[in-house]
Order: C-alpha cells, then structure tokens, then sequence
C-alpha cells in the first residue's frame, strides 16, 4: 500500500499518507517504533518506485476523497522507513505540488548531513525532524542508529537545514522511560531544539506497542516536567500524547475539551479555572475526571498542572498508521 487515507493528523489535520519506503528500510531501529524492529538497516539511497506510479496512486486517492466529500490538508511522506531514503523523493515532491495541496515530510533526520538530502527536503512546505536526544550514548540506547552514522554531523545538517527552510519547521521527540527522560538529557535536547527555532516543537511518548516490550513512556509528571523544561526554552511546545486523531477538535463539552485540552498542553491550575468559568462549569468536573482515573494532578516548580491520564489507547492498523501523523 503506497498511498493511504486521508487519516486525521493530529499535527496536520486530513493527511493523505505516501508510503514512499518498503517495510521496513531505515537508518534506525528505535527501540519505541510501532512498525517493530528494522529488517534491513541502510543509509545509501536509492529508487523504491517509480515517482510516476506515486502520482498516479495519489492522484487516485484524492479523486475517491473527492468522490466522498473527505478534506485532504496535507500530502505526507509518512512510510514504513526513513522517507529520505528515497532518492526519487524531491521528484516526487515536485511532480505532486501541482495538485495543489501542501506537502509534508515526516524524518527521522538520520541522513539530513547529506545536502541532497537537505535540498530535496527544503522543497515540501512543512517538515518534522526528529531530535530524541543529543547525547551520543543516549542517542545509541534510543534510535538504535546504523553503525556508520555519527551523531555530529546529523546535529550540524539538522542546524544548516532549519537555517535554510523557508517552510513550517516542527521537532518530534519521544520519550522513553529511564532512557531519555532526566532532566539533564532534557535540558540538553531543548537547548539544542531551541537553536533550531521550529514553529511547534513535539514532546511524543510511546502510545502503541513497542519494538522492545520494555520501552514503556514515562508516566504523566515526568511527561510535564519534560513540557516545562522545553517550555523555558522554546516558544512553542505541544504534547504529541493524545490517542484521538484531532486532539484540538472542540465539542462544546467540557468534559471533553479539558481531555483534549490536557492531551497536548497541560494545564495550569489558574488556567482549568478561568476555563471552567467560560464554560459555565465548576471544580466537579475536574474532580469527577480524576475520579475515573481519566484525569491527573502533579505540580511542578510551586504550580498544580492537570494533564490527561495515559492508558485508553484503542484503534485498529490504520490509526496506528496515523499515528505516526
């Protein structure tokens, strides 16, 4: 299945998925990926399919959205290995461009020291690098990387690329527990972020079953300390912890808004309460939801923060898929 969707995107709203590498090609082998362990590991490029076939396929899969009135916001290299392997991939974007809709480009940035990469890259309008960790050891422990890839020379091209792209920038970093998630290993990846300047940087965790059993997400206070630390640093920072596909769809339920709400941002107790007031509701609701355990109170630095109870995960293959969305 080359083409997907559209799916919700909880970063891109309707994206039509491109499954642009077989599975499962990558340059890593993380120990938290959905897809599970990496059968062949590589870092040259080379041609997966022909970039007319891909256009041809997309082509299709709008026509049948259009057919059942589905939005389509994005066209996203989402695939089952790292996208910039393909070395057909700024063909691709380019033959798609004129369909009119915005291309996104999901990578692990594994390779973005190469300028073709960096350049083939700069041609979608929106793109996420991951950033797990900028401490060799961890890195290792994490991402699982090829032997021959060398963690420097990926934070330089990931610098030369955010300094060059004239599109929307975002970072992803996942959190695995007892890996990545001291607040020295955090202070150090926001810092780093940081200097990258991305319009949304990403705090994600592990919401679907792991390639290692073991690699488990942190539970919810050291998830917003982590939020803290890359919100001192950071302009703009979002939780990527929600298993609904738009976490930011409003219902007009308050209930379900502080759900959605705490599934990306946590909130401060000042914060819950002038929400509550807006929405003609009280502190029984807040109550009621850490009740059912769908709700949890932690403080950090002197302030009482609320953040969504993990652990509700439900969905199917697809909504695996677009998780990685």
């Amino acid at each position: 299945m080359i083409i997907f969707g559209p799916v919700p995107s909880r970063r891109l709203g309707q994206s039509l998925g491109v499954n642009n590498i077989p599975p499962k090609i990558c340059t890593y082998s993380c120990v938290y990926c959905q897809l599970g362990r990496t059968i062949k590991m590589e870092i040259d490029r080379r041609s997966f399919y022909e970039p007319e076939e891909i256009v041809r396929q997309v082509k299709d899969k709008i026509e049948k959205a259009k057919g059942n009135k589905e939005p389509i916001d994005y066209i996203t290299f989402v695939p089952d290995g790292e996208p910039t392997l393909d070395g057909n991939l700024g063909r691709e974007i380019e033959l798609l461009k004129p369909l009119g809709y915005r291309i996104a480009a999901i990578t692990n940035s594994s390779i973005i020291w190469r300028e073709d990469v960096r350049s083939e890259l700069s041609k979608a309008d929106w793109v996420s690098l991951k950033v797990d960790s900028v401490n060799e050891g961890t890195w290792h422990r994490v991402d699982r990387p090829h032997g021959t890839l060398r963690l420097d020379l990926i934070l330089d091209g990931m610098l030369k690329f955010a300094e060059a792209f004239k599109g929307e920038l975002t970072t992803e970093t996942m959190l695995v527990t007892n890996l990545n998630d001291s607040d020295e290993l955090l202070t150090e990846t926001a810092e780093f972020i940081a200097r990258l300047n991305p319009a949304v940087s990403y705090v994600s965790i592990p919401t679907r079953p792991p390639a290692e059993e073991w690699a488990k997400a942190p539970d919810e206070e050291t998830i917003n300390r982590a939020y803290q630390i890359f919100k001192e640093r950071i302009a703009n920072v979002e939780y990527l912890i929600g298993y609904e596909g738009n976490a930011f769809a409003f219902t007009g339920n308050a209930e379900d808004d502080i759900l959605s709400i705490t599934s990306v941002h946590p909130m401060r107790e000042d914060a819950v309460e002038d929400f509550l007031k807006r929405a003609g509701g009280d502190w029984d609701i807040i109550y009621k939801l850490i009740t059912q355990a769908r709700l949890l109170e932690t403080e950090y630095q002197g302030n009482r923060f609320y953040i969504r109870k993990l652990g509700n995960s439900s969905g199917n293959g697809l909504q695996n898929k677009a998780d990685q969305l």
